[in-house]
């Protein structure tokens, strides 16, 4: 199959983008530490910040659907998460962070819906998930390239977060000149009056049955799989060094991005039911091993799956989405869904921060890898996720 114009352009937006944001993530509990946050408040900031701005996928998706445009909404949203970046070396406020994190997110709410609308008119039913894991490989590699680069600079500078920030803005800066090749036909607009943020809403009672299933299965896992910082402030925990904690965070996206092609390509011939729920049952192998101690091999061994996980999990249901909706809804669609999986990202993010608080890293990591069991049981018995 060959890979259009467009899917590469964004693919390689993605690749500069993930890499300037994975700079700072795998540091960013580090860091936030280092200022005065506690495990419950860096809970509470990603739940914020994945929270408040993902809300508003849902809206713009509509709005890119009702608009009959893409391309701007693309643009703006990977402008707006590079120029967060270098916000967070002006101030170490509690209030400034969690605007400076707030923004990158909205970024992403902007884009999304736009932008795997964009993916899925590139593709056919029958290669939707390859096409969105060629774009998720891409993105991935720069979570690899990311914090490589944030390990070099700390290992010359340590302690030097600040300049990490404002290095973080260069491969945004080049993100957004690569927004500017992407080219698209001018449409009529299906809406031309004004749109209410929540209109959004409404598509949740006009959708096919099937999306409604789909869609609160995967609701439900999100609210079991909270943020990825605390893995890694597990990790960190068990006594392993700064250097060690970005290594493994590197490692697991070295293996996400080089096993997202071929698992789309798997899904495609395998079905995206049968491989969506491999990823469900591997993430509930690597919760449980995280419930007790380990050293630097077992981490790593824990990565290595979860990298797998990863590769048959978000582009296969995006690509299991797309094929349900109707094309002409295909942002809205998406944009529903990951609205809805942002309010999830937050209640889960706060109530792992207060499991770990009130009862150890021990009793979240068991508890999730026992309801990732229950996500995985409820999928075996959806429909099969190929079109008809």
């Amino acid at each position: 199959m060959k890979i259009g114009r467009a899917v590469w352009m964004l693919s390689l937006v993605s690749l500069f983008t993930d890499m300037a944001s994975e700079m700072l993530y795998p540091v960013m509990p580090v860091f936030l530490k280092s200022i005065g946050f506690s495990v419950l408040l860096i809970g509470l900031l990603e739940g914020i910040a994945e929270g408040t701005a993902g809300i508003s996928k849902g809206y713009f998706g509509k709005l890119s659907d009702a608009s009959g445009r893409r391309v701007p909404f693309v643009q703006l949203g990977y402008a707006l998460s590079a120029l967060s970046k270098p916000l967070m070396a002006v101030s170490i406020i509690p209030l400034w962070i969690f605007i400076a994190r707030t923004a990158d997110r909205l970024g992403k709410g902007i884009r999304t819906g736009a932008r795997d609308a964009i993916l899925s008119s590139n593709a056919t039913p029958d290669t939707k998930a390859r096409v969105f894991g060629f774009h998720r490989s891409f993105d991935t590699a720069g979570a690899f390239i990311g914090p490589t680069l944030a390990l070099i600079f700390l290992y010359y500078y340590p302690g030097q977060y600040k300049w990490l920030f404002l290095a973080a803005f260069v491969p945004g800066l080049a993100a957004i000149l690569f927004t500017l090749l992407l080219k698209e036909k001018p449409v009529a607009p299906s809406e031309k009056k004004a749109l209410p943020f929540f209109s959004f809403l409404a598509y949740w009672n006009q959708a096919p049955s099937t999306y409604r299933q789909l869609v609160v299965g995967l609701l439900f896992f999100t609210l079991i799989n909270s943020s990825d910082v605390f893995l890694l402030l597990k990790v960190k925990e068990a006594g392993l060094s700064d250097s060690e904690v970005i290594g493994v965070y590197i490692f697991y996206n070295l293996v996400y991005a080089l096993a997202s092609y071929p698992a789309g390509m798997l899904a495609d011939r395998w079905g995206l039911k049968n491989t969506l729920v491999t990823g469900m049952l591997l993430f509930a192998a690597v919760y449980s091993g995280m419930a007790g101690g380990g050293n630097l091999w077992w981490f790593a061994g824990l990565f290595f799956l979860y990298g797998i996980y990863a590769a048959c999990s978000e582009s296969i249901a995006k690509a299991w989405i797309t094929n349900i909706c109707d094309k002409k809804d295909t942002a809205t669609a998406v944009g529903t869904y990951t609205a809805f999986q942002s309010i999830c990202a937050l209640l889960s993010s706060i109530i792992a921060g207060g499991i770990w608080y009130s009862w150890g890293a021990a009793s979240l990591f068991s508890l999730t890898g026992v309801l990732a069991l229950v996500a995985a049981i409820y999928f075996l018995r959806l429909r099969s996720a190929n079109p008809e």
